[in-house]
């Protein structure tokens, strides 16, 4: 008997998405900022705290505003780490700045603040902390570097809605935060995302910014009597039947991430021994973070061939990953970026990572069985 597939990842629908969705279309809003649109933007900003929210077509829409904000310009640096989704460099080579690349710690695999320091020169303007698996950077180290060194603050929270630092939203403690409603996070709308305004004085600008470098949101507030082109923007309005979409997901995000909490838990349990063992490590949460189970991943030991184990999992139905290659050593990060320091942990962490299936509608069994896989399969693919 053929055993079932469990794929590495399923949206989750709640059940209201369609409704929601019909009711955006019949009642003849289809545009961007409608009122699902503004619905969103409530819960977002009373969940975090920000002065303004303001959803994008993407997480890298709200990265690419975010530059714009900053004023980058041809030259800035930007220190960011290497290990991370292309988008959090591109925002910013889009408008001529520098990534510069540090390590990241080896417990968390969030950027190493400690590095910080050494790493800006007199043309740093941004330090960019990527919240990796929704567990959160150390940010009021980095928030007092920042401030002591005049630079800003760009929250990647592009896996970290429904996470806390101390009590705090990912997203709402840089002066801005991104987030992102891919099919592949916790909270989905397909494609989308979300600018977190925690700066006040940035949030008139953020909405020129968001529809196409014009004051058309005052227009339609009242406050000016036309609306006309003030500065360099662009379209980073979703449609309002994303929106729609989105909502239902809000509603429901506090048990989305109940239950996802429960399977990482199931895994975290399930692979002790094998950490006991010395044959992986699991991840490591600080006491100060509050995580949303964005992901499972395991660290193999150096002696274990992490395409072995991928391809046992996969020849028994299951299908996992690995994660980012370091911008660093690719084309794109040695043609527009530089690093600064060793890459110790960057280069040897990433090698070792494999992403295990987590999914709402997974069951505790899945888990159980993917573990005995895995078991079995580290113990043959040790070189």
């Amino acid at each position: 008997m053929t055993k079932d597939i469990i794929p590495f990842n399923q949206p989750y629908m709640t059940g209201k998405e369609l409704y929601y969705i019909a009711q955006a279309k019949f009642g003849n809003m289809l545009a961007g900022d409608g009122p699902y649109t503004k619905r969103c933007h409530g819960w977002i900003e009373e969940r975090t705290g920000c002065a303004k929210a303001l959803l994008t077509h993407s997480c890298t829409a709200a990265l690419e505003m975010s530059a714009l904000l900053l004023d980058m310009q041809p030259g800035d640096e930007v220190i960011m780490p290497s290990y991370t989704f292309v988008s959090t460099a591109n925002a910013f080579v889009l408008r001529g700045g520098v990534p510069v690349f540090v390590d990241i710690r080896e417990d968390t695999l969030n950027l190493d603040e400690n590095l910080l320091e050494a790493a800006i020169t007199p043309r740093t303007r941004a330090i960019v902390p990527v919240h990796y698996a929704g567990v959160s950077c150390e940010m009021d180290t980095i928030i007092d570097i920042a401030r002591r060194y005049g630079l800003r603050v760009v929250e990647d929270a592009a896996q970290g809605v429904m996470a806390r630092y101390k009590g705090r939203a990912l997203g709402s403690m840089g002066d801005l935060g991104a987030y992102s409603f891919h099919e592949t996070k916790n909270v989905i709308s397909g494609e989308g995302g979300a600018l977190l305004v925690n700066d006040p004085a940035l949030a008139l600008r953020a909405e020129i910014v968001r529809e196409k470098g014009t004051d058309r949101s005052r227009f339609f507030r009242g406050e000016v009597d036309k609306y006309t082109w003030q500065e360099v923007g662009s379209s980073f309005l979703p449609g309002e039947l994303v929106a729609a979409f989105l909502w239902a997901q809000f509603e429901e995000a506090d048990s989305i991430t109940r239950k996802r909490l429960e399977l990482w838990q199931h895994y975290h349990e399930a692979l002790a021994g094998l950490e006991a063992d010395g044959l992986l490590r699991r991840p490591i949460i600080p006491p100060e973070c509050e995580h949303n189970a964005h992901m499972y991943y395991v660290l193999l030991a150096p002696a274990i061939d992490r395409q072995s184990v991928i391809a046992r999992l996969k020849a028994e139905g299951i299908f996992s990953v690995f994660h980012y290659v370091p911008l660093h050593d690719s084309p794109g990060g040695r043609r527009y970026g530089r690093v600064a320091g060793e890459m110790v942990h960057t280069d040897a962490l990433s090698a070792r990572l494999l992403r295990l299936p987590l999914w709402v509608q997974m069951q505790q069994q899945d888990v159980e069985r993917i573990a005995g896989v895995i078991r079995a399969a580290v113990f043959t693919a040790r070189n």
